[in-house]
Parts: C-alpha cells; sequence; structure tokens
C-alpha cells in the first residue's frame, strides 16, 4: 500500500465526521461544552428599575435647585425593597441593585449627600431624571435570543445563561475515546519491570489530548499479544458506545502486530494504513460501523505526532468545537538537511524573541525520546523533498504547548 501524504490522509478521516447528537447537562457541570441549540431568555433582566449606585432615590424635580432638603422616609436594599412610595420633598436611602420606589425617578449618588440628621439629607448636586436607573429589561428581555448554536460555553456565557434563568443547558455531547495500549512487553506505572519489559507511557499522552480537546476517555488498559485478549478489550469501547477506538502498538507489519487482524475479523473497513510521514508512518485508520478506528505506532513520540495530527483536528469536528490552530511561522535556528518522501515533525526547542520565534531542532530525533517531546515547544514541519535550509531560514512549527 502506497504512503498516503498526510494533508490528505485528515481529509479522508474528517469528510464525513459530524457531532454525535446532544444531551442536557446542569449549568454547574457546563463549562467549556458547546452549545447545541440556541438559548432564549427565561426572564426579564432587571425585572425591575432598578438602581446603578448606592445613594439616595428622589424626584428629580425636588432637586433642580441645590443645596436641597429631603426628607429621608425609609431604605431599599438589594432582596428588601421600599413598600411605600416617594412623594415631594422626600428621599429613601437606596443601595446597587435594590428596585426603585415608585414615585423616584433618579438617584442621588451618596458622594454628592450629606446626612444632616436621622431624617434629613442635603444633595448638593443636581441630578437629571433617569440618572443611575437601570431601565427594565436593560440587558434583556424574556425571550430574546441569547446565545446562538455552536456557542463554546465560558465563563460570560455561562454567567449569561444563568442571569437568563436556565438551570439546565443543551449541549453537544462529548466523544468518547477508548485508548487501548497493546504488547507483551508493557506494565503498568509503578510496576517492576523484568529484563525485556518496559512500562507503558503512550496512553497517558494520547488520553490527556483528547481530553484536553473535549472528549471523554475510556481507559482500556493493555491487552497482551493475543488476539482474543485484544478483542475482548475493544469489544469493551463497542459496548461503552465509544466513538473512537485508539490502539497503540500493534497496528504494523510485524508477526506479533495483531490488531489489523482483530479490526478484521470485526468488520473493520479499512480507509488507509501508512503515511508519508516520521515520525507515525504505520498509522492505520478505518471504520467499525460508526467507530472510528485509529491504529497508531507503538513509538511513544510517533503516537503523541499522530494525536496531534489527527485525533484532535477529529475530535474538534465530532465536538462541534473550532478546528484546532497549531501551526505557526519562525525562523530556523540551525540548519537542517534535505528531506526524503516522507513530512518529517522535527522536534525543536522554540524561544519567542524580539525578532520572532526561533526553532532550533534536537539533533537526536528517535521516536522513543520522549524527554526531548517534553522538552520540545514544537515540532518544525518539513514538507516531503525539502531542500537543505539554512539557520535563519523560514518554517513552519507545530506548537506542542
Amino acid at each position: 500500500m502506497a504512503l498516503l501524504p498526510v494533508a490528505e490522509a485528515l481529509e479522508r478521516m474528517l469528510s464525513d465526521a459530524a457531532p454525535g447528537g446532544h444531551e442536557d447537562v446542569l449549568i454547574a457541570e457546563a463549562a467549556g461544552r458547546v452549545l447545541a441549540r440556541p438559548l432564549l431568555a427565561l426572564r426579564t433582566q432587571p425585572p425591575f428599575p432598578a438602581s446603578a449606585m448606592d445613594g439616595y432615590a428622589v424626584r428629580a424635580a425636588d432637586v433642580e435647585t441645590t443645596p436641597a432638603r429631603l426628607r429621608l422616609t425609609g431604605m431599599a436594599a438589594a432582596g428588601r425593597q421600599f413598600t411605600g412610595a416617594v412623594g415631594p420633598g422626600e428621599a429613601v436611602r437606596i443601595f446597587t441593585g435594590a428596585p426603585v420606589p415608585t414615585g423616584a425617578d433618579t438617584i442621588a449618588i451618596q458622594e454628592n449627600v450629606r446626612v444632616l440628621d436621622d431624617t434629613t439629607i442635603e444633595v448638593f448636586e443636581t441630578v437629571a431624571a433617569g440618572r443611575h436607573i437601570r431601565p427594565v429589561g436593560l440587558d434583556f428581555a424574556e425571550g430574546d435570543h441569547l446565545l446562538a448554536a455552536g456557542r463554546v460555553l465560558d465563563p460570560a456565557a455561562l454567567s449569561l445563561a444563568a442571569a437568563a434563568n436556565h438551570a439546565r443547558v443543551p449541549v453537544v455531547r462529548r466523544p468518547l475515546v477508548a485508548i487501548l495500549a497493546t504488547g507483551d512487553e508493557l506494565l503498568a506505572p509503578g510496576s517492576s519491570t523484568g529484563p525485556d519489559q518496559i512500562i507503558a507511557s503512550n496512553g497517558y499522552g494520547v488520553a490527556a489530548i483528547a481530553r484536553l480537546a473535549g472528549a471523554d476517555v475510556l481507559d482500556l488498559g493493555i491487552a497482551p499479544d493475543r488476539l482474543d485478549a485484544i478483542e475482548r478489550s475493544i469489544g469493551k469501547a463497542i459496548d461503552a458506545g465509544a466513538d473512537i477506538i485508539v490502539t497503540l502498538g500493534g497496528a504494523s507489519v510485524g508477526d506479533h502486530d495483531l490488531v489489523h487482524a482483530v479490526f478484521q475479523r470485526l468488520g473493520m473497513q479499512l480507509d488507509f494504513w501508512k503515511i508519508a510521514m516520521r515520525p507515525g508512518k504505520p498509522f492505520m485508520y478505518g471504520r467499525l460501523g460508526n467507530i472510528r478506528c485509529l491504529g497508531f505506532p507503538g513509538n511513544p513520540v510517533a503516537s503523541i505526532v499522530c494525536s496531534h495530527l489527527f485525533l484532535k483536528p477529529l475530535l474538534a469536528r465530532l465536538g462541534s468545537l473550532p478546528a484546532p490552530e497549531q501551526t505557526i511561522s519562525a525562523r530556523l535556528g540551525a540548519e537542517m538537511p534535505a528531506n526524503d518522501i516522507r513530512e518529517d515533525y522535527v522536534r525543536a526547542r522554540l524561544e519567542n524573541t524580539p525578532e520572532g520565534w526561533v526553532a532550533t531542532p534536537f539533533a537526536v530525533q528517535d521516536s522513543s525520546m520522549l524527554k526531548t517531546l517534553a522538552d520540545a515547544g514544537g515540532l518544525i514541519i518539513r514538507e516531503p523533498f525539502a531542500p537543505p535550509a539554512s539557520a535563519g531560514a523560514t518554517c513552519r512549527v507545530l506548537r506542542l504547548r
């Protein structure tokens, strides 16, 4: 099977990807979720004329000439309205957010008032009618369209939805990603390893990328290199209603790479296998009914790179989120050799200088080396057959953090 260009592989993955339904969730649990339907106001805000300042509710006609002495007849606070009316020559002490009493048509702020005694105040600045009063419906009225479908529920949107009296909101269902590591050599972190064993690490990075991209994650653990064990684990993902199954390792062409065989036995329709990229060449993609099957390489760096390039955009499409903006322009901090048929993703240090970003590739790029990935700020993207590039040349960089 010929190597597939990265861009074509991604286009084929995303061609029919669409959100898979919605659900109602408590507003306290909706941060970062995507609104599935337009949100209308269930109430009017404010529902009454409200004071915008601490001060005194008065009649503008009584303070046209200052200083003006007024008789204090009561107090209005938020949640404790004044039930009487303000008549000629009268004032009511009022606090921010409190309903403006009947008869008053303006607010004399407290900085412009002297308290003469318990029942008398003196206003020494004129104030026009309507000043410092929030009219009914200033923010929104019942039935108003407040938020459009597709809006990510950020702090401001959540506060608006709550103010409009929504206890629950309709959101796009999060995609469920099931992650399975395969290999007899793998043990969970914290284990004591034998002479031919290593610690499984890929799944934690892939799961973190998936969660940060708005997905729920089902950890299927580690399956040994046996067809029955791998099939049982994939069966758990199917039973859980996974939208995506990500396998780590076992999808290449070796005698012990059994993932492809299991997927075929279950009826997966293979779309492509092997990408013209480095690292990540033995990447498999297919469909098992409505489930998307992503077979990532077992090399740790390759699986993380594939997650950034393919899993994140797929999750954005399934979750109705904006496509991730991942690449920036930078200058090379060191020369780079000519490239071959594969698109290279080269781990590099990123430095933001007064002249712009500088990306300096690490000297060793082995796809098993996680430390250089953790130290890297981005991946320099080298197109297939790119000519040699000198230090200072412009390059594209996929930012990692």
